[in-house]
């Protein structure tokens, strides 16, 4: 192999953040490496890059092997300590682009990772965004809460926003190079602008995106948390027709006293109330949500509140995690859940997300929609439906289209 090889687990955010390496490496000329771009939101996802570590390894015999990531910053000692790995990288560090230039030449230390608590800006200004057909524009980093259940804090920082002016120009550039959707991505999205001046709020930068750049069709936000959304965001899920009809929501449960053990700042009627609230503004509006089954202390009872949430919130597209404790977090020292009835509750919240969805596509079928494709057969709706298409479509383009039925899964057209 001459050019670097990534590999990417985890979230766009990371996804995003690969590229910026690429792009990086590729110019310092880095060659014969492999690069692990890690996650560390449950014990799995670090036991999974571990195992892909050790594949790249045996399939790369004599590459570099450099790890990074939010499981390498949280845990370097971890990775430096496998004896696949050359260099373990910090997530500041891997947006460094000295960082890959002193590399390139062979002059650095086994572990680069300082203190991430001490990083006051993010580098979302290093790359135009990703993705082939939508663009994926990273407006924020970190986050300053501290959920009992959560590691990605100490893995990614404190909240730091990208300035408006500097995203508005990304998009600016997305748009003239032909992306007809851009997705605004972060940790903590919603607490965009708190460590800017005058502290502007996520839906300042909204409506500040649909105005100058008024020739972008579609513009999408990744997960949000429903108790921050601003008085000017839900303004434009209002009246922006452009602001896709489609929000992620970072509940994690649907019972108050695991919502306070968690350190959420809502409550499950709070979720309630801005779901009604976002379906009243705009009818079309669809949800995802994060759920965690199995929290330490969870009873069943306390469960089925999280299940009968996502009736009562209108849920659609379900992300569940089964809970695993993640060491240096309160929620791992509080009295845990048996395994077996962690993986059965989350089996039976991915049901009901799964008949969720059924009934969404139900309700699709003789509908016009607008859809973006992703390939010459696929594409996508405002909403986030997937759709097959019968015949080749242009990749990258937004097409009119009838829904004929759907296979449970996805959408036909």
């Amino acid at each position: 192999m001459s050019v670097p090889k990534f590999t990417t687990l985890g979230c766009r955010l990371n996804a995003y953040e690969s590229e910026a390496m690429r792009e990086m490496a590729e110019a310092a000329g880095l060659k014969d490496a492999v690069i692990v771009n890690t996650c560390a939101v449950t014990a799995e996802a670090v036991r999974k890059s571990q195992k892909e570590i050790r594949r790249l390894a045996r399939e790369t015999p004599g590459a570099k092997v450099i790890v990074t990531g939010c499981a390498a910053q949280t845990e370097p000692e971890r990775f430096a300590n496998m004896d696949e790995v050359t260099l373990v990288l910090g997530n500041t560090e891997k947006m460094a682009p000295e960082s890959w230039a002193a590399i390139a030449i062979g002059e650095t230390e086994p572990v680069m990772v300082d203190d991430i608590m001490s990083v006051k800006e993010t580098a979302g200004h290093l790359i135009d965004g990703f993705g082939r057909h939508r663009a994926y524009v990273q407006v924020q980093n970190g986050c300053d809460h501290r959920c009992t259940f959560c590691i990605i804090p100490y893995g990614r920082g404190n909240s730091r926003s990208v300035p408006a002016g500097v995203v508005v120009d990304q998009i600016k550039r997305l748009r003239d190079r032909g992306f007809n959707e851009v997705v605004l991505t972060g940790v903590d999205l919603t607490s965009w602008g708190a460590d800017l001046p005058g502290q502007p709020r996520l839906g300042d930068l909204v409506r500040r995106i649909l105005k100058l750049v008024p020739d972008l069709p579609r513009l999408r936000i990744s997960s949000i948390d429903s108790i921050e959304a601003d008085p000017a965001l839900m303004e434009a899920v209002a009246t922006e027709k452009r602001l896709m009809p489609h929000l992620h929501l970072s509940l994690q449960a649907g019972d108050d006293m695991i919502l306070k053990r968690m350190k959420r700042r809502h409550l499950r009627d709070d979720a309630i109330a801005f779901c009604e609230e976002a379906r009243r503004l705009r009818p079309e509006l669809t949800f995802g949500a994060d759920i965690i089954a199995g929290f330490p202390t969870e009873t069943e009872a306390m469960f089925e509140n999280s299940l009968k949430l996502v009736t009562d919130c209108n849920l659609t597209w379900l992300h569940v995690f089964p809970y695993s404790p993640r060491k240096g977090t309160p929620a791992a020292k509080m009295p845990q859940v048996a395994g077996p009835a962690i993986r059965d509750r989350a089996a039976r919240l991915r049901a009901a997300g799964e008949a969720a969805v059924r009934s969404h596509l139900d309700a699709q079928i003789g509908r016009a929609a607008m859809v973006l494709t992703e390939g010459p057969r696929m594409g996508r709706t405002e909403q986030f439906a997937e759709v097959a298409f019968e015949t080749d479509q242009p990749e990258g383009a937004l097409i009119p289209v009838t829904i004929t039925g759907h296979d449970g899964a996805k959408l036909t057209a």
